[in-house]
């Protein structure tokens, strides 16, 4: 189902960017805009709960981890 999408308080310059680029690639603008979202949003989803525990796990490889009881009773003992 096509929907409509309207634009407002572009600058000056992004519009003549934007005219350009249609110009260069043959299209509208109309056409170019639409390309540029379609690039920007293609295969765009959100991560599941297992691909961010796998990109937490690589942003900590070999990192010692501190046991959850231990910064309990840590915390407990700071009172």
């Amino acid at each position: 189902m096509p929907g409509a999408l309207q634009v407002r308080n572009l600058d000056d310059d992004t519009i003549q960017r934007l005219k350009r680029r249609a110009a260069r690639h043959g299209r509208s603008v109309e056409a170019e805009h639409r390309e540029i979202l379609r690039q920007a949003l293609s295969g765009e989803m959100e991560p599941s709960f297992q691909e961010l525990a796998a990109q937490m796990r690589a942003l900590t490889a070999g990192r010692s981890q501190t046991p959850s009881e231990v910064l309990q009773r840590e915390g407990r003992d700071e009172r």
